[in-house]
């Protein structure tokens, strides 16, 4: 892929608009995580220290076309402004009269939010209508939004058609470590899959298999491979009806000369609580009455043994219920070695999806990997190879 880059953007005195993800989370009118607001700050502070007027979209929340004053993008104009150590003008709307007043106000080097775009129905309709008024507030366009690129929105996908339009430097880095994970990776290839069901990752684990050299599957996912090798599993999490789907990616990996690495032991309990009695079981000794919650120590030995051998690592979910101690065991452990092998072996490690990015922070490890994704639903859509809208309409050539 070929993307124009900022650096050849002239933008002293441009107005560049420009679209971010500012959909992060908020409890009680406090944000709670301000990561992508840290990372989306380089590209607006450099932008308006070339002397750019930067005009800042997002989307928030679920409004569905409607004004909802508790989705309001307002609470943000404080945060961004800390981030940026600089003013954050507001407006009260991202089109028509009381955005292109905001945007007139504008001075060099200035920054401007604008109010959310699903405020209107035409921005997740893609409406043309939608795009030609966002692109009549601007000169240029960038897309810092990597995690909202696998939509086909106004603001993601269709202004892109009417205004220059250039990679952010979150977007840019994003496509970096991705081209590295998946589309041109140092070999070997190891990815690790977790989460709760096959089902909802039937295409990530088809595309894995057919571009990595291993593929570690954990959490409850990996429950419903080995019910379906014929291991009891007790009271465990795992899908009866994908057994038959189980058996077919294993052949298929067996066939693309990928091989799926499954959990050799796990920790298994009566109940799923905190601190709740448990005890490490092979595979084929599963009590009845108990449920498997953590994969154990000679699994992750083994894991770690594939990392050693790896050049790439790919990850996308935890290896147990790592949300309750003492489950959290293998993936902090794992989580460890990655960022220790990612130091002193130039392991490149990609990681990202919602669950896989707690993990990390759990582990203290979120600034030693290579990359993490602040991306949820785009970065699992590119590990399943498709096409992101958000991305397909930067290319150049």
């Amino acid at each position: 892929m070929q993307f124009r880059n900022i650096d050849a953007m002239d933008a002293q005195g441009k107005r560049v608009l420009l679209r971010a993800d500012l959909n992060v989370p908020v409890r009680d009118g406090v944000i709670t995580d301000r990561t992508r607001i840290e990372r989306l700050a380089p590209t607006i502070r450099e932008l308006a220290e070339k002397g750019a007027r930067v005009i800042i979209c997002s989307h928030f929340d679920r409004p569905k076309g409607k004004r909802v004053p508790e989705m309001s993008l307002q609470p943000m104009v404080e945060a961004l402004s800390a981030a940026l150590d600089r003013p954050v003008a507001w407006a009260e709307d991202c089109i028509g009269p009381q955005a292109e007043a905001a945007v007139a106000a504008l001075a060099d080097g200035e920054v401007l939010l604008l109010e959310n775009t699903r405020f209107h129905a035409g921005e997740e309709k893609n409406d043309p209508a939608m795009a030609a008024a966002l692109a009549k507030l601007a000169d240029v366009y960038v897309n810092d939004a990597f995690s909202a690129a696998h939509r086909a929105h106004a603001s993601t996908e269709g202004v892109a058609h009417l205004l220059p339009a250039y990679p952010g430097r979150l977007m840019e880095a994003e496509l970096k470590a991705l081209d590295a994970a998946l589309g041109n990776p140092a070999r070997p290839v190891v990815a690790i899959v977790g989460g709760a069901k096959i089902s909802t990752k039937l295409e990530l684990l088809g595309n894995l298999t057919r571009r990595v050299n291993v593929l570690v599957i954990g959490g409850a996912m990996a429950n419903t491979f080995l019910a379906a090798q014929g291991h009891p599993m007790g009271r465990s999490l795992q899908e009866a009806e994908m057994h038959d789907t189980a058996r077919t990616i294993m052949a298929e990996a067996q066939a693309a000369n990928c091989e799926i690495l499954l959990p050799v032991d796990l920790v298994v309990a009566s109940e799923f609580a905190a601190q709740a009695p448990h005890r490490t079981v092979a595979v084929d000794r599963v009590p009845q009455d108990m449920m498997a919650l953590d994969v154990g120590p000679d699994t992750v030995e083994l894991v770690e043994k594939r990392l050693r051998q790896a050049s790439t690592l790919v990850w996308n979910g935890p290896f147990g219920a790592f949300e309750i101690p003492p489950f959290d065991t293998a993936t902090v452990a794992v989580a460890q070695s990655v960022a220790g092998l990612t130091s002193s072996a130039g392991l490149k490690s990609i990681a990202g999806g919602g669950d896989t990015v707690s993990a990390l922070r759990h582990a203290g490890v979120m600034e030693r990997l290579t990359y993490v994704s602040s991306a949820g639903g785009a970065f699992l859509e590119w590990l399943e190879g498709k096409t992101l809208p958000g991305v397909k309409v930067l290319e150049t050539a």
